[in-house]
């Protein structure tokens, strides 16, 4: 058993990380970001990261909004439920609906509130013809959900991940794309950072996973029934070198938009280019590096971060940078409570 103070740790580092993606990328959200660009990122984090000053909170946004309704539904008393997971997404999204939602999402939740969520998953499904949504939303919430199942099998996770993103999105490729995002979290959690980390072997055992969920896929009825194995097979080349992982490469294979299938390997590549043993802040340049690729900044960097805070722990992420991001004190005590379960 891993000891309960490092568990405790990555468990904070996990949902802080995704906050302080979401917080720090938001402002760059579908800016060109080119070299002068990117040197104001730099010298924007590095001011974050400095001695502590006064200043406004960086806001979140509809990520960190519904990673927040994930965790208190899991902790919720009488126990979760699709159903209360609904409820919840409505209440906060109606509290403050402009924190960057979606309109087809808005629609859903304007759905559920005038039908009392007689079918928590009814208006998602109708949606885009009766394909639903593959973006990305399912997945930059799913954090909670990969700890909370952290020592529970992974089938039990996968449900678990499957129920709460057909709320919202009921797209193979996004549900897909939110059971990878879990599962990735899940691994990182469960990895001693004190070892030698290798990058190539954590990537296989996802696409392993990847592989077999996609099995159930049929080849004849749906064009996309392998696609996250092709693209964490990109990945793959990237990582190991046979492509140059430039960021125009990086961009070309795996994307940087809303959708799940272009976001979420990703955050993945994003995170294991950036983690090893001889990274000197391997937190921060995996921040840096998702922001820099533009597009989606905000959920890539809130989804590749909440994979390194796992990996590391709270301790790796600037005390500073923090503590400069919108109500962390509360995101830090939801991860206490999700550790203590």
């Amino acid at each position: 058993m891993m000891e309960k103070i490092l568990l405790r740790s990555k468990f904070r580092g996990s949902l802080l990380g995704a906050l302080v993606g979401d917080c720090c990328g938001a402002p760059f959200e579908g800016q060109l970001m080119d070299s002068g660009t990117k040197i104001v990122l730099r010298n924007n984090l590095n001011k974050l990261e400095g001695p502590f000053f006064k200043a406004p909170f960086k806001k979140y946004t509809d990520d960190t909004a519904m990673t927040k309704c994930v965790a208190n539904t899991l902790l919720d008393p009488n126990g979760y439920s699709q159903k209360l997971l609904a409820k919840n997404f409505v209440l906060e999204y109606f509290k403050d609906p402009r924190r960057g939602y979606g309109a087809a999402v808005g629609d859903v939740f304007d759905k559920l509130r005038k039908t009392k969520i007689a079918n928590p998953v009814g208006p998602a499904a109708e949606q885009f013809g009766g394909n639903g949504s593959y973006g990305n939303g399912a997945a930059m919430r799913i954090a909670p959900i990969a700890l909370y199942c952290a020592n529970r099998d992974k089938s039990e996770l996968i449900k678990l991940v499957q129920e709460s993103s057909l709320i919202t999105h009921s797209n193979t490729l996004a549900i897909h794309g939110a059971v990878l995002q879990a599962l990735a979290i899940r691994q990182s959690l469960l990895c001693d950072p004190k070892e030698k980390f290798d990058g190539l072997s954590f990537l296989q055992q996802l696409k392993t996973d990847i592989v077999e969920l996609e099995k159930s896929n049929d080849p004849d009825l749906d064009a996309h029934h392998n696609a996250y194995e092709i693209q964490l097979s990109r990945l793959q080349n990237l990582l190991e070198g046979k492509i140059e992982p430039s960021d125009e490469n990086v961009l070309n294979m795996l994307g940087h938009s809303v959708e799940a299938l272009h976001s979420v390997p990703t955050a993945l590549f994003c995170f294991l280019k950036n983690t090893s043993q001889e990274a000197e802040k391997p937190f921060r340049a995996t921040l840096e590096y998702a922001i820099s690729l533009g597009g989606d900044t905000d959920t890539i960097a809130s989804m590749a971060c909440a994979i390194s805070g796992a990996y590391y722990g709270e301790e790796v992420i600037s005390e500073s940078l923090i503590k400069h991001c919108e109500d962390a004190e509360t995101i830090g005590q939801l991860a206490d409570k999700l550790s203590e379960m």
